[in-house]
């Protein structure tokens, strides 16, 4: 998973090889991309090994439910459940890589960190045979965190493969895609009292008693992957393409060889795509006073209290491409027609739902590569979406090499909300009211240029009929319009040969009475050392990352919906900002992440020295105290 970029330009390891050594030559794209991409393997950005980027926050654990300090609505019309908060670290479909290599290729990454956090990652991919390529990717977090029962395990599995025949008429491509996400939930630390700053009582943080699960003794241990009291949500998706295209044969003769080529002119395509998706709350031992306080119709629980809903999502498409330009691959025009099944299964039975939909999009990235022009759009003509439409169309010049490149977008959305807005949903508790569609405008821009190492960009949010959660249970609609501004600027400052200096700043701001909050300001700088130290193979970079936000009123964060809610009354503020150092280094194909985290929660008070200088990542949920992580990845040529 990728976290923000840091402003620095990558150096591929696998790029500039020994002739004399292993060669392989990797390259990989997306599933709706033809551009085919390369490795970077740049060891400043620790983010780009890490699940959660630099702009997120989560409740004080790794692999806890995290959100974005900048406005992120859902800019997708259709049918969605309605659960998010686990959703950066969850393999999305649009992430797949589909590879093509000389040579079988493997990755390994293990990170261990402080109280046995442990993340995993394997990877590996082949030819099969040269139009063959198949990929296999297993992602493991287990982390117990520093406070009582928010232990997280959370599993990714991916296997895809991508076969074309010889006369490169006919593409098949298979994804079995599966996201296995399971974190306790400790309702935050217990509020009848200061029990952060009362170090002598509660120096070790996991003695401080939490509103749910507090029956859980503390383990720091990488087998406690037991659900206690918390939320178990899983997705496993199928994926099947079959494309046959219509064109044109040619070849190129060299001295030694004839290379065949085809150039499509109709390309039919058909989809089929299965999903199952499962979401559970259990509470082994309910504590009462929790429930009644928030959700005060929850009395006199049963242990081994549940709420489950189960789902089952097979949509089957049709669609036709047409190429203007048998020369260029990358422009096309796409036309579409899926047929969507829904069957829901809940407390109280069976329900079952279809959607019927065109969808279209329009590409052509020029063949000088100077203009990018995309266009997509998708209407649903009818079913339990009927009338919701998406549409996002974005246009990238290159200017110079001075200013880079610069891309202005519009993107609309309009939108049935989320089913757990329904009152037949499992997780919705009483009536619910009667919810209009939801309607979202964005118009963004950015300039970027790596060459120079700067980015700018703003997004601007225009939203009516906004769906959101006002309190642990209840939930409501903003009838008013309002807007939500977002500009962020990123540069990467050459301060010495071998110095330099990233500073990523944003400023957030919403106008008008919305539901919504964030920071005014976020910033994300490092201030390093970036070099070889005289080392023809080694790249090394140490130095400060430091995180801060101005005080704010932080969502909360329902247990029992894993939803984070709006709330005007608490205001969190940092007491200092977030300070690592870090070690990073990488010999050929070996990478060494050493970094001491969370440095500002160094505190004498007590009269003892401790790490309990903790900051709020939301109302009731402290930020963890020191943590030492140390990381290896590894990438292997077979």
């Amino acid at each position: 998973m990728s976290g923000m970029g840091g402003g620095s330009k990558g150096q591929d390891s696998l790029k500039h090889r020994d002739n004399l050594e292993d060669s392989i030559t990797i390259r990989f794209r997306f599933l709706d991309s033809s551009r085919m991409q390369k490795f970077d393997s740049s060891v400043v950005d620790f983010r780009s090994k890490y699940p959660l980027p630099a702009n997120y926050t989560s409740l004080g654990n790794t692999g806890s439910a995290a959100r974005a300090f900048a406005f992120h609505p859902l800019m997708n019309s259709g049918w969605d459940p309605g659960f998010h908060a686990f959703d950066i670290y969850k393999i999305r479909m649009d992430q797949v890589r589909f590879f093509q290599t000389t040579r079988p290729y493997s990755e390994l990454g293990y990170l261990l960190g402080s109280r046995s956090e442990q993340i995993i990652h394997l990877m590996h991919t082949q030819n099969i045979k040269p139009n063959w390529n198949a990929a296999f990717q297993y992602d493991l977090i287990n982390s117990p965190g520093f406070f009582k029962n928010q232990n997280v395990a959370h599993n990714r599995y991916l296997f895809n493969t991508h076969y074309q025949s010889k006369n490169k008429r006919y593409n098949l491509y298979f994804v079995l895609l599966a996201n296995v996400m399971q974190a306790n939930e400790n309702g935050g630390i217990r509020d009848d009292q200061d029990y952060l700053d009362n170090v002598t009582t509660y120096k070790e943080r996991s003695s401080i008693p939490v509103q749910l699960g507090n029956y859980v003794r503390p383990e720091q241990s990488f087998l406690n992957s037991k659900l206690n009291t918390g939320n178990r949500q899983s997705s496993t998706t199928f994926l099947l393409r079959q494309q046959y295209d219509l064109g044109k044969k040619d070849s190129v003769v060299t001295d030694s060889t004839v290379q065949k080529l085809f150039y499509p002119k109709l390309r039919m395509e058909y989809n089929v795509q299965y999903s199952l998706h499962k979401f559970k709350y259990y509470d082994a031992e309910p504590d009462d006073s929790f429930y009644v306080k928030h959700y005060n119709f929850l009395t006199a629980l049963n242990n081994g209290f549940t709420l489950e809903e189960h789902w089952k999502d097979l949509v089957n498409d049709f669609s036709l491409y047409s190429f203007p330009d048998e020369r260029n691959a990358q422009q096309f025009l796409k036309a579409g027609f899926s047929f969507q099944n829904l069957t829901g299964d809940f407390s109280d039975g069976r329900r079952t739902f279809y959607n019927m939909f065109l969808h279209g999009e329009y590409r052509n990235r020029t063949r000088n590569r100077k203009w990018d022009i995309q266009a997509s759009g998708k209407f649903y003509l009818a079913g339990f979406n009927n009338g919701d439409f998406d549409f996002n169309a974005s246009l990238q010049r290159f200017l110079s090499r001075k200013l880079g490149y610069a891309s202005i977008g519009l993107q609309n959305v309009n939108r049935t909300p989320s089913y757990i807005y329904e009152t037949s949903s499992s997780f919705s508790f009483g009536a619910m009211p009667t919810f209009n569609k939801e309607n979202v405008t964005r118009i963004y821009g950015a300039v970027n240029n790596d060459e120079y190492r700067w980015r700018l960009a703003a997004s601007y949010y225009l939203v009516s009929n906004f769906a959101y959660f006002k309190n642990y249970y209840v939930t409501d609609q903003a009838s008013a319009l309002f807007n939500v501004f977002n500009i962020e600027a990123e540069k990467t400052f050459r301060v010495g040969r071998r110095w330099h200096w990233m500073a990523n700043v944003q400023i957030n701001q919403r106008l008008g009475d919305g539901p919504v909050n964030m920071p005014l300001f976020f910033t994300f700088q490092r201030f390093g050392y970036e070099g070889n130290l005289g080392f023809k193979n080694l790249s090394f970079a140490a130095g400060l990352e430091g995180r801060y936000f101005s005080p704010y009123k932080a969502d909360q964060y329902s247990p029992l919906q894993s939803q984070f809610f709006y709330q005007d009354t608490m205001q969190i503020s940092m007491k200092f900002p977030d300070l690592t150092a870090y070690l990073h280094f990488r010999i050929r194909g070996f990478t060494l992440y050493l970094r001491a985290e969370n440095l500002n929660t160094a505190s004498f008070a007590g009269g003892s020295f401790g790490w309990t200088n903790n900051n709020l990542a939301a109302p009731y949920y402290p930020t963890p105290g020191f943590q030492l992580r140390l990381g290896i990845f590894w990438s292997f040529v077979n």
